[in-house]
């Protein structure tokens, strides 16, 4: 994750895509913090996605 997100708004996540990565705007139910590990559990559109925290 390179922004944090928030409890009232998008953050930014990285996520590995053709053997990179690219960046995409990320929901969450919960805040998460930068640099935590999320999986991305639904898409909202072409850059945006739901996510999750991954579990330790």
């Amino acid at each position: 994750m390179t922004v944090p997100i928030p409890l009232d708004g998008p953050g930014e996540v990285l996520v590995a895509v053709r053997g990179g990565s690219e960046a995409y705007t990320a929901w969450s139910a919960t805040s998460i913090d930068r640099d935590a590990r999320v999986v991305v559990v639904d898409t909202v559109s072409a850059r945006g996605v739901i996510v999750e925290r991954l579990p330790p």
